[in-house]
């Protein structure tokens, strides 16, 4: 009992306070404001719920020996909140999964489509699904007939079965088999990317690299008459252009007046453009290098950001983590309604229940080995407090 009381404490206090401190990193930190870290919050958020509501009355029911002295509703509103915070848990790692997933694979429409509100509804999606899961519980699925009041659990084999599948068995390997697509494809791209990098870098025009085999002449003054024609005689005064010439402007590759411009008559003011002319502005803005194409500009706006790639990967580690501490619990849930006959021992029923809620409080201790980022903040969050 004693034992129980002084671990439950502990895992409590260090779920409050490892995921409250991940949502005040994301809210305070623009840096951390990414789409993956959005489902992050939310994952943080159902630990918090269940450190808050679930927690505190396993605790009470594990110093009691594991018996039940309360109400039988407040075990069925225990119950409930269990399996909907658990399978919100797995719901928002699959939801990563989907947005990650998408993300590779059709970068220009998750670019042009709104991410935050499809972030939003895939948050609000996996709450929903989850309270749909949990809500039979609490519609009187428990009150079942020669139920045990001193014993809370799940009485409805068959709703054990059908809330297991749901929340685990059918999810995780939709979630792997997204999470395996999302990397390759994003392996695929890193190996293209360095090819296509490698294959540009000998021909690049300017900036750094090897020096290309003809330097280029330096540029001279143009000719005001071109190469065709010869220069005025001296002693006569110099006309913009010949009869048949173009006279360049500065700096432009081509004249103002064109190519078929005809020299302004005596005693005159010079006509900038003539009939068969186009004037000078037009022909600054064809001598302006073209603008980028917009398919170019979203294929650019289409590449994930290095901070979001950070975010990435801890990914792995924290779906790893989760289907290590629940997987046991999940079995042994599933073997009890499915063989009655099978002697299932208390303490290993116990075991495997904490096992799984240890997993709330090591998403927060994963973020700050695996993400540099999260580590700066979560410092200088902790000397602030100090």
């Amino acid at each position: 009992g004693a034992v129980a009381l002084v671990g439950g404490e502990l895992l409590i206090g260090a779920v409050l306070a490892g995921n409250s401190l991940v949502c005040l990193s994301v809210a305070t930190e623009r840096a951390l404001q990414t789409p993956t870290n959005s489902f992050i919050v939310s994952l943080a958020a159902a630990d918090l719920l269940l450190a808050l509501l679930v927690l505190p009355l396993f605790v009470y029911s594990e110093v009691q020996g594991g018996a039940w002295l309360l109400s039988p509703r407040l075990c069925d509103a225990l119950m409930a909140m269990d399996v909907m915070l658990c399978t919100a848990s797995i719901f928002n790692l699959c939801a990563i999964s989907v947005d990650r997933f998408v993300a590779v694979a059709v970068p220009l429409r998750y670019n042009r489509q709104g991410g935050s509100r499809r972030q939003l509804l895939l948050i609000g999606a996996t709450w929903l699904l989850s309270a749909a899961v949990a809500a039979p519980v609490l519609c009187g699925l428990n009150d079942v007939r020669g139920r045990d009041p001193a014993v809370c659990r799940l009485e409805d084999r068959d709703y054990v079965v059908y809330s297991s599948v749901c929340s685990f068995f059918l999810p995780c390997p939709l979630m792997l088999l997204l999470y395996w697509a999302t990397f390759r494809g994003l392996q695929r791209w890193e190996v293209a990317r360095r090819a296509k990098l490698h294959g540009r870098a000998p021909r690049r025009p300017s900036g750094p690299g090897p020096p290309s085999p003809t330097p280029p002449a330096p540029r001279l003054p143009q000719d005001p008459c071109g190469p065709d024609c010869a220069p005025p005689a001296p002693g006569l005064p110099q006309g913009p252009c010949s009869p048949d010439c173009a006279s360049p402007a500065p700096a432009l590759p081509q004249g103002p007046y064109g190519p078929d411009c005809a020299p302004p008559a005596p005693g005159l003011p010079p006509d900038p453009c003539g009939s068969n002319c186009a004037p000078p502005d037009a022909v600054r803005a064809a001598a302006l290098p073209p603008q980028t194409p917009p398919q170019t500009r979203r294929r650019r706006r289409a590449k994930i950001t290095g901070r979001e790639r950070k975010a990435m990967r801890v990914l792995p580690v924290v779906v790893g983590a989760f289907l290590l501490c629940w997987t046991p619990f999940f079995v042994v849930h599933i073997t009890q309604a499915l063989c009655p006959a099978c002697s299932v021992p208390p303490r290993l029923v116990s075991a495997v229940t904490w096992l799984g809620y240890v997993n709330s409080a090591l998403n927060p201790v994963i973020y700050t080995v695996f993400n540099a980022e999260f580590r700066n903040v979560f410092r200088k969050a902790l000397r602030a407090c100090c």
